[in-house]
């Protein structure tokens, strides 16, 4: 059975335009279009599509508006096209946190190569989040599930010893121990010892990671690299978002930054962040990338490798939700140095392609649902 697609812009050309890209793909029906928030709803209700396309700014009811609504009624999965600008990426997450999957930049050209490329692009990307219904707002909003106010963990959770977040380093104050039972029954800690946490995803991902880095404690000991397949004018904007909503500091990385930590550098969109230096002092390189053998930029496999050449076993790698393989090989490069390697589940993927790629590579040290990765994590570094 065709996936049933609803188009919403106000644009005439550009929903005829993405007509078209999807008509090529027999799997893909477009059943209607809309051409503002308000008819998109309406039309949400009536045809209950598989999957809705919808632009940010438009007239009568916006975008982000409209996914507020749909929610409400119904967990359709919702992919955002939005102007490359940093209103626009603002406005992007903003849709994201209204309870959308994913997003897509409305100029085709800056999500591929070629124009053929960039059409296969949106089909694959409609046909991928079309296998997931949505949590709703839930998804993007949550940190972590409310404890039981009678429990001990949540005794030992408000008494947590917290350091308030400063531009300058700042050495991370240990908390009280998180207690084993936060976090699930089948998972056991290592014991091994780690100076950085690197994090890849891409389709999925913003949501997967504000979930994750809001949920850190202030003294997180360790310095966190992040790499989300995203545009060059996101980047900046979701940086700054996460840093507005984190206990920790989030920052875009920049050429030359060191590591410190407490800190999360996010890779820049159209660009390469790789680690040098010694374990002691590693910087980070930032570097235009214009190989036609690089289809991601920033890649999950290059900032792995060189986090592998600088830090060897010393690195907790955890690959989220995303569309592909990126990061199967940096993994295999970090597990050949004993690094540990953690992947997302199925279940609370939007994609499962990253993931199951470094499960069926037999990369994978442990499988951890979105909703326990910060609680494993904690555990793993015996911090609380």
């Amino acid at each position: 059975m065709a996936i049933r697609v609803l188009v919403v812009d106000d644009s005439s050309f550009f929903r005829r335009r993405l007509t078209e890209i999807l008509a090529k793909d027999p799997d893909i029906e477009v059943i209607d279009t809309a051409i503002n928030g308000r008819e998109a709803v309406d039309k949400a209700k009536a045809l209950q599509p598989d999957v809705i396309t919808m632009d940010v700014e438009m007239p009568v009811l916006d975008g982000i508006s409209a996914v507020r609504e749909i929610m409400q009624f119904q967990r359709t999965p919702i992919l955002m096209f939005s102007s490359l600008t940093h209103e626009g990426a603002k406005a992007t997450f903003d849709a994201l946190e209204a309870g959308a999957v994913d997003f897509l930049p409305k100029k085709f050209e800056d999500i591929a190569r070629n124009k053929d490329e960039a059409g296969q692009v949106l089909r694959d990307r409609v046909k991928a989040v079309a296998r997931k219904r949505p949590l709703g707002r839930a998804t993007f909003n949550s940190i972590a599930p409310r404890p039981d106010p009678s429990s001990s963990v949540t005794a030992n959770l408000s008494t947590r010893t917290t350091v308030p977040k400063q531009d300058g380093y700042q050495r991370p104050q240990l908390g009280q121990r998180l207690a084993a039972t936060a976090t699930n029954k089948c998972f056991k800690a290592s014991g091994k010892q780690y100076k950085l946490i690197a994090i890849g995803t891409s389709t999925g991902g913003p949501v997967a990671l504000q979930r994750i880095i809001t949920a850190l404690p202030a003294d997180f000991p360790l310095p966190i690299v992040l790499i989300q397949h995203m545009p060059a004018a996101f980047t900046g904007a979701f940086a700054q978002r996460l840093d507005s909503l984190a206990k920790i500091s989030v920052k875009e990385a920049e050429d030359g930054d060191l590591l410190q930590p407490g800190v999360a550098y996010l890779a820049p969109g159209g660009k390469q962040m790789l680690l040098e230096g010694a374990p002691s002092q590693v910087r980070l390189r930032i570097r235009e990338d214009d190989s036609p053998r690089i289809t991601f930029k920033p890649s999950v496999d290059i900032t792995f490798a060189t986090a592998a050449k600088v830090f060897a076993d010393k690195v907790l790698a955890i690959v989220l939700t995303g569309m592909g393989a990126d990061g199967r090989e940096g993994a295999r490069m970090l597990k050949q140095q004993g690094a540990q390697i953690w992947a997302q589940d199925e279940a609370s993927c939007i994609v499962y392609g990253m993931p199951q790629a470094i499960a069926q590579a037999g990369l994978m040290d442990e499988e951890v649902k979105l909703s326990d990765v910060v609680k494993c994590l904690l555990q793993e570094l015996n911090h609380g």
